[in-house]
């Protein structure tokens, strides 16, 4: 549903397009009511899971994100004052700096925890004592751990808000967040609760499940919006991609999923192809993509997207770099302004 801009909105966008690259956020700020209701509910919520979002919460992150990037000069900066306790314990390059970009720009202050070995940790202290002196610190813990119990310990004890930036084998909500704004922004319609079956995309996912938190937790907000895609083609070597648990969830969603091994032949009907290459075995990875490469003489379709949460291995070749499939980018870009939509709500929900 379009949604006539207000004069001073209209008034304080340029004439040209809003970026420089091929991302275009003032359409799907166009396409969305504005109804700030649903995030309302955010405010001082920990966010764990994909699962915990609601479509119309969804929705309406994405198009606060979509104002923040289309109209930066509005944004406001409702985090002064406020303080991010920013805990790394895994590397990170996009998600940590796209945190802490978004929390800046937003008017906040960062304390940056980057090796857990500085930490009382290193001495033995549990991590539930560390999330009760975290609460006299800080007023937002965005925590990365390789042990995927490590954030519901600290869960025990927190009385502030935490986001799971990446918690091993097991869930990276907020690059979720990013992976769907990015594709509304590429086709803003598909945020209707009908879609056309003319503007359905047929989406390629290449990866492990089951072993990938980023698919894992795409695969839980796509399943939010059945309606905007005709198939989810899982492509993968293995026979059982989906654990029992992602397994149960995705046969009660009305997603239309298959899987199957073979890519280049699917690759020419694919609207959407999303790759990674990280899997995670216990507590370390393997890298995925050996057998699957996609390279600029890959059968890809004319005007199809390459999506990628970096960063890349030779599954993804840099020779795409400089084609239209190449969304990547724009994905890594989305991510400030989603987690700035994200922190706003759930810090200060006065926007």
């Amino acid at each position: 549903m379009v949604k006539p801009l207000s004069p001073l909105l209209r008034e304080s966008m340029p004439e040209k397009d809003v970026t420089e690259g091929i991302e275009h956020p003032l359409a799907l700020l166009k396409m969305v009511l504005e109804d700030p209701t649903p995030l309302l509910d955010l405010a001082n919520f920990s966010i764990v899971s994909a699962r915990q979002f609601t479509r119309d919460q969804i929705v309406q992150l994405c198009r606060l994100a979509a104002k923040h990037e289309a109209v930066p000069q509005q944004s406001r900066r409702p985090l002064v004052g406020k303080i991010l306790i920013s805990a790394f314990y895994e590397p990170s390059t996009r998600t940590r700096l796209s945190f802490e970009s978004a929390w800046h720009r937003l008017g906040g202050d960062i304390m940056s925890i980057t090796d857990p070995t500085t930490t009382g940790i290193a001495k033995g202290e549990s991590l539930s004592d560390v999330a009760e002196m975290l609460n006299n610190y800080g007023d937002l813990v965005v925590l990365r751990e390789t042990n995927k119990d490590s954030i519901y310990e600290m869960l025990k004890n927190l009385r502030i808000p935490i986001v799971n930036a990446g918690n091993g084998i097991d869930e990276h909500p907020t690059q979720a967040l990013a992976d769907i704004y990015t594709i509304f922004k590429w086709r803003p319609q598909l945020v209707n609760r009908e879609v056309e079956s003319g503007d359905k995309i047929k989406m390629g996912i290449i990866g492990v499940p089951k072993n990938m938190r980023t698919i894992r937790s795409l695969l839980y907000l796509l399943s939010l919006f059945p309606s905007s895609f005709s198939e989810i083609v899982v492509i993968c070597h293995e026979k059982d991609v989906f654990d029992s648990t992602q397994e149960e969830y995705l046969q009660n969603s009305s997603l239309n999923i298959r899987v199957t091994d073979v890519m280049n032949k699917e690759l020419p009907e694919l609207d959407v192809v999303y790759i990674n290459s990280i899997a995670w075995i216990g507590d370390s990875y393997e890298i995925f993509g050996e057998d699957y490469q996609l390279r600029k003489d890959s059968p890809l379709k004319p005007g199809a997207i390459v999506m990628h949460p970096l960063a890349r291995g030779e599954e993804l070749s840099t020779d795409l770099d400089d084609t239209n499939h190449n969304w990547y980018f724009a994905q890594a870009r989305s991510a400030v302004f989603i987690r700035m939509a994200l922190l706003t709500c759930l810090v200060q929900h006065n926007w």
